[in-house]
């Protein structure tokens, strides 16, 4: 505790420094000057520690909140006279005051600031219902954001809250934790006699506004009707705060007693029961799981739902709660929010009333620079390839045999598998190496001042509770061997040799390159020497506990109860793992599951979150077909986080941003329920970019591919060659060749004799033909540019007679079966179309863009050319002074030159075409169907969740 105080202080008489000014030196004698004023603080002070964190929290940026919303019904209200005395805020505010940068903190203040004024007065009379979604990274400090909401929230008025917090008890508690201490400020107990101040309850304990609770954080805390019974609310009293597992017998009960003891008034047609004088706020954590209606829901001509529909359970009994209020605000966190925006904005059933789609506000929380997620681990792709992320991803592929059917760990296995490999250990090699390696990061996490600190490890590899029982047992016995050879040094010279091989060849190199190539992410630190390491690894074994992960309310309570002294926790699980639970200090994960469902996927990925001090530690492993899919991921997201963030400049709403994400190729992978479609994916490619990036090895299907090439161009004729453009105060210019307003049959006829990939995810030539004939329907997408871009550095292909083509180098990614590259184009050949009003039009919707978030882009420069979805928006839509041109599409051919790609592809392959078609955004949103059935779709991308 000395030491956070430390910080905290010194902190303060560092905020009038310029950032710039803020040194090591100049830290240590603003610590000297703390310690002057309370000498008893340098019993137990890690002064180095002290210096690191204050290092780190002057250094880390924080990327802006942006938001789109709805004013239809609302009332603008909060006013900075309206904060003057709100005093659960000011003591959160002074709690995390001494856990967070102030640029953290003064974010924080913002970000709940924004979305509590996107909200209603709770004092406003009249009935009124406001529903929003706040999207945050996954592991990025979302309760965080939620429990600021929370106490301005009741500060300003609202008198009953509720938190719907997971399906399974162990994010329960946890979550009750956290708000017991930064809302509450006190344990909750069952009994509630000599509750002991905790969190902001030892900045201001004055009972007077201490807030009421029903729920507390034992394993059995849930609502509970008996005790319920006995409670009285009033207008008048402090807020009531509860805690609710996501289960549908307690919403009924919960709802039964908001009935039957908080109702003060009845809907005179219905005779429904209401609570006409207590504000309701309705926090819905993970707000995408088990909240969404997955029912099948039948719609008339009009598009009009039906309204004897009966939607699923949580989701009908969510709804009936906000119903049974006349005044409601509801917010849902979530970080994969692909299954909010499916639900229909006009859905409502008598009982229900509205559904949950975020009508009024949709935020997406920016991230600090010192959060670490699918970007920084696995890279962006780029045209070069894929830029390189934290060198912490091991590729896994010994836990089974190679056509995935046998083995430790088969890619199907069934409930009762039990794991067997022919090792001294039991354990697959992979394995047993993560767990060496979450080992030596917990040493020198202790060599680092960072004992205090928890350290965990994930081991997630199944959804079978018998088959994580069997693999806990086989963990748990290979480190307590570990622990008995070397608490005896009996037999443990193998261990230790094969753990110094480790640290030798693998984290020594990784710390220096972590440190060379994210110097923001990994503070430079001097890694041990081995002795230092070798000497206290038998006490960090010693201290290292194997858990089961079974949803009981201890898991998350154990690290409560050890503040002072850090957990080393090896978690075993499946899915209680895989949502919401926070493994604190998670240096190494083992993970296997193989669905590749988008929100699914990013859900279980606890590792991405912070990591200070130690990053260049951590490390992951994993297959390398998940590595992939976690690539896609980090694309997918950054991509529709643009188109947010153009949504935002444009004054979008909701509504829109809900038809983005349902088009979007790869997004829409998530359960197939939630999407409410039993059988089919509508698909859009309205303002997408496709582009191949996964080609064939195949000599006879990339030889067809360049026929069909040289089919469209002969029939094309001579075109222009060698365009040049006037961009700005220069001029851009281009090898090949291109053509303007060709006729759509010729693209469609070129894409049905053009094969693409079965994992060009994003670019199905059977699709996009389909898409194309979809939209001339409408006239759009009648009149095309087609380019032929050559200028690379392969050898040249004479394509057609006299027209050469410079081939293009692509590395291929050494992906199994097929030409893997980054990206295929750069946002410059997409303007290829663009006249110079459009181009300029363009940059500078990218640069409004820029201005709202500068900190997003790494070397902090201007924009100076268009990104791509402002291209394709100023395309669809038009300047201010001319009108867009939705009929206009953008097909751009490249060859690459097999010679270049490198390994896994033969050199003297025909030359390999690769296409991509830039869309204009339209409002018409014309989709086409990719059916698949139940069976190809659990094939394809595992079971949801």
């Amino acid at each position: 505790m000395p030491n956070a105080k430390v910080v905290k202080f010194t902190q303060e008489l560092l905020l009038d420094q310029e950032p710039g000014a803020i040194s090591p030196g100049l830290i240590s004698e603003k610590i000297d000057e703390v310690l002057a004023f309370k000498p008893a603080w340098r019993e137990g002070l890690d002064r180095d520690a002290a210096i690191t964190e204050l290092v780190r929290r002057f250094s880390v940026w924080i990327s802006a909140d942006t938001s789109i919303s709805s004013l239809e019904g609302h009332k603008a209200w909060l006013e900075a006279d309206r904060k003057g005395d709100w005093r659960y805020w000011q003591r959160y505010r002074e709690f995390v005051e001494g856990k967070m940068s102030d640029a953290a903190v003064e974010a924080l203040d913002r970000s709940t600031d924004n979305i509590l004024g996107m909200l209603e007065d709770p004092e406003r009379d009249g009935p009124w219902d406001r529903r929003g979604l706040v999207v945050g990274h996954v592991q990025s400090g979302k309760t965080g954001n939620y429990t600021g909401l929370i106490c301005k929230a009741a500060d300003a008025g609202y008198k009953i809250i509720i938190v719907l917090a997971g399906l399974h008890n162990n994010l329960r508690a946890q979550t009750q934790m956290r708000l017991d201490e930064g809302f509450l400020g006190y344990e909750t107990h069952p009994i509630a006699e000599d509750l002991r101040a905790i969190g902001v309850g030892l900045i201001d304990g004055d009972l007077a506004i201490r807030p009421n609770y029903v729920t507390n954080r034992t394993d059995k805390g849930d609502f509970s009707t008996a005790r319920a019974k006995t409670l009285g609310i009033t207008p008048e009293q402090r807020p009531w705060l509860f805690v609710i597992k996501k289960n549908k017998t307690v919403l009924e009960r919960l709802l039964g007693w908001i009935r039957n003891h908080v109702a003060d008034a009845q809907d005179t047609e219905t005779g429904r029961k209401l609570v006409t004088k207590l504000p309701l706020l309705l926090i819905d954590d993970e707000a995408d799981h088990a909240s969404v209606d997955t029912g099948e829901q039948v719609y008339d001509d009009d598009g009009l739902p039906d309204a004897e529909h009966q939607p699923t359970a949580i989701n009908s009994l969510t709804r009936r709660i906000l119903n049974t209020f006349t005044r409601s605000a509801y917010v849902g966190y979530t970080a994969t929010p692909f299954a909010n925006i499916f639900i229909h904005e006009r859905n409502e059933t008598k009982e229900e009333g509205p559904d949950l789609f975020p009508s009024a506000f949709i935020v997406n929380l920016g991230a600090p620079s010192s959060y670490v997620g699918p970007a920084q681990v696995f890279g962006l792709q780029a045209p070069g390839g894929r830029t390189p992320g934290l060198p912490l991803f091991r590729s896994v592929s010994d836990h089974a045999s190679e056509d995935g059917k046998a083995g430790w760990m088969p890619h199907t296995h069934k409930n009762g598998h039990v794991p067997k490999i022919d090792r001294d250990s039991g354990l697959p090699e992979s394995l047993e190496q993560a767990i060496d390696a979450f080992l030596l990061a917990c040493a020198v996490r202790r060599l680092r001042g960072q004992a205090g600190e928890h350290s965990s490890m994930l081991i997630h590899i199944t959804r079978f509770t018998s088959v994580q029982k069997a693999v806990h047992q086989q963990v748990a016995a290979h480190v307590s061997a570990l622990n008995q050879r070397l608490s005896r040094r009996i037999g443990h010279e193998e261990a230790l040799a094969r753990m110094e091989r480790l640290w030798v060849d693998d984290f020594l190199p990784t710390s220096r390159r972590a440190a060379r190539d994210f110097p923001a992410l990994a503070d430079h630190h001097d890694m041990p020497e081995w002795a230092e390491v070798l000497e206290i690894l038998p006490a960090v074994v010693a201290d290292t506990d194997v858990r089961m992960i079974n949803g009981t309310a201890k898991d998350a309570l154990d690290y409560a109860d050890h503040k002072d002294k850090g957990l080393q926790i090896i978690a075993v699980g499946g899915d209680k793992l895989s949502r919401g639970l926070t493994l604190e200090g998670l240096c190494t994960s083992y993970f296997l599951r193989t669905s590749k469902m988008y929100d699914t996927l990013m859900q279980m990925g606890r590792w991405f979150g912070y990591r200070p001090g130690y990053i260049d530690l951590c490390r992951l492993y994993t297959t390398d077909e998940l590595g992939d899919w976690f690539g896609h991921i980090a694309d997918a997201a950054e991509e529709l986080r643009d188109e947010f963030d153009l949504m935002v400049a444009s004054g979008g709403t909701p509504r829109d941003y809900g038809l983005k994400v349902q088009s979007h190729p790869v997004l829409m992978v998530t359960s197939r329920l939630k999407m409410r479609s039993a059988r089919n994916l509508m698909l859009s490619f309205s303002g997408q970019v496709s582009e191949t990036v996964s080609l064939f090895t195949d000599r006879a299907v990339l030889q067809g591919n360049l026929d069909a090439t040289a089919a469209l161009v002969s029939r094309l004729g001579a075109g222009e060659i060698d365009p040049v453009r006037k961009r700005g105060d220069s001029e851009q210019k281009w090898k090949g060749r291109l053509w303007e307003d060709v006729p759509a049959n010729e693209i469609i006829d070129f894409l049905g004799a053009y094969k693409t990939h079965p994992e060009a995810y994003k670019v199905n030539s059977v699709l996009l033909a389909e898409f194309i004939a979809k939209m001339n329907a409408v006239s759009e997408l009648t009149s095309w540019t087609v380019a032929v871009i050559g200028g690379g550095q392969g050898e040249d292909h004479e394509l057609t007679p006299g027209f050469r083509v410079d081939m293009l180098k692509r590395k291929s990614t050494g992906k199994a079966g097929r030409y893997a590259i980054g990206r295929l184009l750069s946002p410059r050949d997409e303007t290829l179309d663009l006249d110079e009003a459009e181009w300029n039009a363009a940059l500078d919707l990218t640069r409004s863009v820029w201005r709202e978030d500068p900190a997003r882009l790494k070397d902090g420069e201007e924009p100076s050319d268009p990104s791509g979805p402002a291209i394709r928006r100023i395309r669809g839509e038009g300047t201010p002074d001319s009108p867009g041109h939705p009929e206009r599409g953008l097909l751009l051919i490249y060859l690459l030159d097999p010679k270049e790609a490198g390994d896994g592809v033969a050199r003297d392959l025909p030359p390999v075409v690769a296409i991509g078609l830039s869309f204009p955004s339209t409002e018409k949103g014309e989709k086409v169907e990719y059916k698949v059935n139940n069976v190809a779709w659990t094939q394809e991308y595992g079971g949801a969740d």
